[in-house]
């Protein structure tokens, strides 16, 4: 059966140079293609909906490639994947979608979520999922920074300069939230963010800017001049990698058969 087929990858990014395939580097694409390429003994290129940075996880990455009719049906493909990608990457799903389905372009929404472990305690168990912030934040302040970045709005200031250079850079974001939470124990702040798409290391600085105001080292005023400045420059630290997690995405149900 012809079409498309949709894994759907969890890892922990730690151990690999980041999401996209690199010649001499062991990338979550390349040992996904890797893999496949050994179970369906032809080579396989793969799309994924976003390209998490060295460091960065996933629960929910999902990435696509054409099928030829001749692959394994999804529980097999899935017990072969997992047994033959390194540790570090799990997956945990196998669908058949439609032919033209594409992992990046069909998606219609995109969740990230990023740790914060605040206060002078460093975290113990969630070391290589969270980012230790040795200070007290002000939630409130957080939140109410946040609230105006909500809907759609021209993003560049909080993407690498690089990546915005010459490109569109308006984004729409359905979700910034800021709460508190408890995981294996530990306090945490755990920051949401929802959108129909990203820019590159776009959460990341957000997330950094919103420490500035949780800190007490911007006023809340100040998240909404720098959207407003269209300048990587205004905004504040790109948070480190460890923090963020591709949670979910979200495609239309017609996409799968």
């Amino acid at each position: 059966m012809s079409g498309v087929v949709a894994i759907t990858v969890s890892y922990d990014g730690s151990g690999f140079a980041g999401f996209a395939r690199q010649p001499g580097l062991s990338t979550v694409q390349g040992e996904i293609e890797r893999a496949l390429a050994t179970v369906l003994r032809r080579e396989v290129e793969t799309v994924g909906a976003g390209r998490t940075d060295a460091g960065v996880h996933a629960l929910g990455q999902v990435i696509s490639f054409e099928a030829d009719g001749a692959e394994p049906d999804g529980s097999s493909l899935l017990r072969s994947l997992n047994a033959l990608t390194p540790p570090g990457i799990v997956v945990t799903g196998v669908r058949r979608a439609a032919g033209g389905f594409s992992a990046r372009h069909s998606a219609v929404a995109r969740e990230y979520r990023y740790l914060l472990v605040p206060g002078p305690v460093p975290p113990l168990f969630l070391d290589r999922y969270a980012w230790w912030v040795r200070h007290t934040l002000d939630l409130g302040a957080m939140r109410d920074a946040a609230a105006c970045l909500v809907g759609e709005h021209d993003f560049r200031s909080f993407c690498v300069t690089e990546s915005g250079r010459g490109r569109r850079t308006c984004r729409y974001l359905d979700l910034v939230q800021v709460e508190p939470a408890v995981m294996l124990g530990e306090h945490v702040v755990m920051i949401r963010v929802t959108g129909n798409a990203f820019l590159h290391s776009m959460v990341r600085v957000i997330v950094g800017s919103l420490v500035e105001v949780g800190t007490g080292r911007r006023p809340v005023a100040w998240m909404a001049e720098t959207l407003e400045a269209r300048d990587r420059r205004v905004a504040g630290p790109t948070a480190p990698p460890q923090g963020l997690t591709l949670w979910h995405v979200t495609y239309p149900d017609e996409c799968w058969l």
